[in-house]
C-alpha cells in the first residue's frame, strides 16, 4: 500500500458527521433551557372567577358566549331560540 492510500485519522472533531450527531441534542438542550426561562419569567395569570358558585344562563343577547357543550344541547333540544335565525 502507498502512502495516498493509506487511510488518515485525525482528531475527532475534525469529522463533520460527529457535530451533525452532537448538534441534534445540543440544540434539543438550548430550546429546553429556553423554555424554561419563557414559562418562569411569563408565568399564566389565575382566572378569577366573577362569581364563583353562580351558574349563568344563556341569554341570546350573549348566545355567542356558550360554552361548546351548552350550545350543542341546546341545538339538539331545541333550546335558546331554536327554529330562529
Amino acid at each position: 500500500m502507498s502512502a495516498a492510500q493509506t487511510p488518515t485519522s485525525g482528531p475527532w472533531w475534525k469529522f463533520g458527521y460527529v457535530w451533525l450527531v452532537i448538534s441534534g441534542p445540543a440544540i434539543v438542550v438550548v430550546a429546553g433551557f429556553f423554555t424554561l426561562y419563557l414559562a418562569i419569567s411569563r408565568p399564566d395569570p389565575v382566572y378569577a372567577d366573577p362569581a364563583p358558585g353562580v351558574q349563568r344562563t344563556v341569554t341570546r343577547a350573549d348566545a355567542h358566549l356558550a360554552p361548546a357543550i351548552q350550545a350543542r344541547n341546546h341545538a339538539a333540544t331545541g333550546g335558546a331560540g331554536a327554529g330562529k335565525p
